[in-house]
């Protein structure tokens, strides 16, 4: 590890003083990928110098102990830096984790109702309310792509994005399918039903990210339509489009302008490919997509949200947390945060062995 950070720490140097250049500082798209650089890796060496001056300090202390009149001293010196210097040490591991490229990025979510019929869309329309209050909660910003509204108020599907720093870190570990367990709303006899709703949370990207053969989108236009197929726009404003070559389809009906639902619609297309891609490229992580959609079983669940006892609970990391109405109310940050240190945890098991 000692030898991977000194190379860093050299690195750095070399970023600083390249970075000085005039020649360089010309060359403004290579000067902003070297500030990158060194802004990503300077936490690290901060904390690697930091780590030297402890030991530094330790071993000051130690040279300490023979002059009579100083050993109190040094003893109490060297104490404190032993208690350090392993707190830093776990602390530098955490920052060697390598950083999901990602984390920075704005979100697309997508959510829609699987077992469970209208009560599935019901419960669907919960989890998008939960996160949309949690967006207002972080100060994030969303902004409806597309939506398939019941009649009685639940939801199909629906897509957004979210926009802010750090959306994409905090809101990935939501993929998967979330299972209510309820009374629903439409049962008489008041008999707990099961049922579930798929969440996808995908980075949003840019053309530099995945490139798109323009040949290979076919474009469909449509009147955009509100709950029970009842129009609300007498213009085809609506926007379908559809990548051929894997006939993913992508849609967009919340916008006035028909240039802005493409643009939208864009978004959401380029951030499924770029996912298929990553995934490709990652085989941990082969199928990610798939997984995170789902055929939205029941058995393909990572978080219970049990009403009669007013508990939520995530499969992943065994947490059981019994605050319902706070937590559909966005207060997610306790849940996420344990699956912020899990996730932490166990790359730190990885980079061990």
């Amino acid at each position: 590890m000692f030898d991977n950070l000194e190379e860093i720490e050299k690195k750095f140097d070399e970023l600083t003083e390249k970075i000085s250049d005039p020649e360089m500082i010309s060359n403004q798209n290579e000067w902003k990928k070297m500030m990158k650089e060194r802004s990503n890796i300077e936490p690290i060496v901060e904390k690697y110098r930091e780590y030297k001056s402890v030991q530094k300090d330790y071993e000051d202390s130690k040279e300490m102990l023979n002059d009579k009149e100083l050993k109190d001293l040094a003893e109490e010196e060297m104490l404190k830096a032993k208690e350090k210097l392993p707190i830093i040490e776990e602390e530098l591991k955490k920052l060697l984790i390598p950083k999901d490229p990602d984390d920075d990025k704005n979100v697309i979510c997508e959510i829609r109702a699987g077992a469970g019929g209208e009560e599935a869309a019901l419960f669907a329309s919960t989890l998008f309310r939960m996160y949309s209050m949690y967006c207002d909660l972080k100060g994030w910003k969303l902004e409806v792509l597309n939506e398939n509204v019941t009649e009685l108020g639940g939801i199909k599907e629906i897509s957004f994005i979210v926009k802010g720093e750090g959306a994409y870190s905090r809101l990935k570990f939501e993929s998967g399918v979330h299972r209510v367990q309820r009374v629903p709303e439409t049962e008489a006899s008041g008999r707990i039903h099961t049922s579930t709703a798929s969440v996808a949370v995908l980075p949003e990207v840019e053309d530099v990210d995945i490139e798109i053969n323009p040949a290979d989108i076919k474009m469909e236009v449509f009147r955009a339509s509100g709950a029970g197929g009842q129009h609300i726009n007498k213009t085809s404003s609506a926007v379908r489009l559809i990548h051929i070559p894997t006939g993913m389809v992508a849609e967009c009906q919340t916008e006035r302008s028909q240039v802005q639902n493409r643009e939208y619609a864009m978004k959401l297309l380029r951030s499924r490919l770029y996912e298929i891609e990553k995934a490709k490229r990652d085989d941990e992580r082969e199928n990610e997509r798939r997984s995170q959609i789902g055929n939205a079983d029941r058995s393909e669940k990572i978080r219970t949200y049990n009403y009669p006892q007013g508990r939520i609970t995530d499969h992943r990391i065994g947490l059981s947390i019994y605050q319902m109405e706070s937590f559909l109310n966005g207060n997610l940050d306790s849940m996420i945060d344990n699956l912020i240190a899990a996730d932490t945890a166990e790359k730190l098991q990885g980079n061990e062995q």
